[in-house]
């Protein structure tokens, strides 16, 4: 698992991709409808459901297609206008897994990495030692049909980062994963991040990994941007307070009392979640607690997850 000292610094510079106002149609369907957001260094997870438009994005942000309306700049760059310059300096992974069964692994990471402009002896230098970096150095001289799907999972990162680029965008990297080989998969990107000063942009549908390795995260549902930003600026510290008693017994009365004066509560367990509010909510809940006789086993400010912040937005 990923500690502390795993962790990508935060980012300073200026966003890496940023949008206003972006409108992405094919025929009369619109996939993107007015979204704005900014993406910066570090690792940031692109979140959505299926058909949120996630990969609809990352192939604007490679400049493979136009876009109705707004400004999308990558690295600085129009990507579709000046597609060739952005992927020069993007790696990219897809989501599936059909790569070319027959090739071995050492060689389509070459080709790649020429494709991206390495001259053939680098290219092969580099495909080796990626390879080794993300743990098939025994492996590289396989085809890829006969790796496994963790195994090919690491060929497609290997591919998108021999020839150094400044900005990778892995397409649901952890897609056909259990549990170990996905959080070994996370545990790579991170130490390629922090290693290689390389940043990434992780398209998942799964939450719980991108709060796990992520500084920043990009909402999309319904063709919009539900929320972006740092993952502290997601989460904050939040308006409402947690209040978890000792006992369920107390339940009822306290949230009773505390509505009563005004405050709006939701039950969960043993735990009383009280909305908005300044201040004065502590003291109304400790008066609360008081006068009912219920012990208080914590009382502080909610500290919002991102399916919090998703459930809410989505709503």
């Amino acid at each position: 698992m990923i500690s502390e000292a795993d962790t990508v610094p935060p980012r300073s510079n200026p966003p890496l991709v940023r949008a206003t106002n972006v409108v992405k149609r094919y025929g009369a369907v619109s996939v993107l409808e007015g979204v704005s957001f900014e993406i910066g260094e570090g690792i940031t997870g692109l979140l959505g459901a299926n058909g949120a438009g996630k990969t609809t994005l990352l192939g604007l942000i490679l400049g493979l297609h136009g876009i109705e309306d707004g400004t999308l700049s990558v690295l600085g760059i129009d990507p579709f206008h000046a597609g060739p310059e952005v992927r020069a300096r993007l790696g990219y992974a897809p989501e599936h897994h059909t790569l070319p069964g027959d090739m071995k692994a050492a060689d389509l990471v070459r080709h790649v990495a020429e494709l991206h402009g390495l001259p053939k002896s680098e290219a092969t230098t580099r495909a080796s030692d990626t390879l080794w970096l993300v743990g098939l150095g025994e492996e590289r001289f396989r085809p890829v049909g006969t790796l496994s799907t963790g195994q090919r999972q690491r060929v497609k990162l290997a591919q998108a980062i021999a020839h150094d680029p400044k900005l990778v965008l892995l397409d649901e990297p952890t897609d056909g994963l259990d549990p170990v080989q996905r959080d070994d998969m996370l545990d790579l990107i991170v130490r390629v991040a922090r290693d290689f000063g390389i940043h990434f942009v992780i398209s998942s549908h799964l939450l719980d990994e991108v709060e796990q390795i992520c500084q920043g995260a990009v909402i999309l549902g319904g063709g919009q941007v539900l929320a972006a930003g740092t993952l502290d600026e997601l989460r904050g510290t939040g308006s409402d307070i947690v209040l978890d008693l000792d006992a369920e017994t107390f339940v009822q009365s306290v949230a009773a009392t505390m509505a009563a004066s005004g405050a709006i509560v939701k039950i969960s367990g043993r735990s009383l979640v009280v909305t908005g509010g300044d201040d004065t909510v502590f003291d109304v809940a400790r008066d609360a607690c008081a006068e009912q006789g219920a012990g208080i086993a914590r009382l502080g400010r909610r500290r919002l997850t991102l399916e919090d912040i998703f459930l809410e937005e989505s709503t």
